[in-house]
């Protein structure tokens, strides 16, 4: 689906919000519910009014050299970043939904400027009082919102490029932890590592009692 009077003003939701009142709108987005392994990762970003962000866009359509790129332009550029990670033993415990909405909570609350809405990606909204929206393909929708899912990607790109020297046998440093056939393999090889999230078709069925 295109939206394109996003296109033209992808940052029409923070103005609507500003026009509303408030002041400090904060874009919210996860990376990591997908994979077979590791954390899932929330990012909170609010963006100044006047901000040199060229190319910020979904993290998705984007290599991982331009969202190295970008990360650092964010950090320097935002009013407040905050970030949540929750992981792999947590969302086995409570499922990925619950945990991605535990990670949302997390980056809120710590942003070092509280924000007083939200515009959240995806349809699901963040169990908090912080008034806010859900936006279904919001990364594509809200320049907020993408400078979430790229700080979320980063983030989560590099604490698995850590793991990768700890479990070295999985590849992680590739696949990041998703299901790639490499990765499949590997866990029907070894087993599940720690990382793995145990509830998970494709990990599960080689647990051992």
């Amino acid at each position: 689906m295109l939206f394109p009077e996003e296109e033209i003003d992808p940052f029409r939701f923070e103005r609507g919000a500003h026009q509303s009142g408030y002041r400090a709108v904060a874009g919210v987005d996860e990376a990591g519910r997908g994979p077979l392994a590791g954390p899932v990762v929330s990012a909170a970003v609010i963006l100044p009014f006047e901000f040199d962000l060229p190319g910020l866009t979904d993290s998705k359509k984007l290599s991982a050299r331009q969202r190295e790129r970008l990360y650092p332009m964010i950090q320097r550029q935002a009013v407040a970043v905050g970030i949540g990670l929750v992981s792999a033993i947590n969302i086995d415990h409570n499922n990925i939904l619950q945990a991605t909405l535990q990670s949302m909570q997390q980056a809120i609350s710590r942003l070092n400027c509280a924000a007083d809405y939200l515009l959240v990606d995806g349809i699901s909204l963040v169990p908090t009082t912080i008034p806010q929206e859900t936006l279904k393909k919001g990364d594509l929708r809200s320049l907020s919102i993408s400078a979430a899912s790229i700080v979320a990607k980063v983030v989560r790109d590099r604490i698995m490029l850590a793991y990768d020297k700890q479990y070295p046998e999985y590849g992680f440093a590739i696949h990041k932890g998703y299901g790639t056939a490499a990765h499949k393999e590997a866990i029907a090889r070894c087993g599940p590592s720690p990382l793995h999230r145990k509830t998970f078709r494709g990990v599960k069925e080689h647990l051992h009692d």
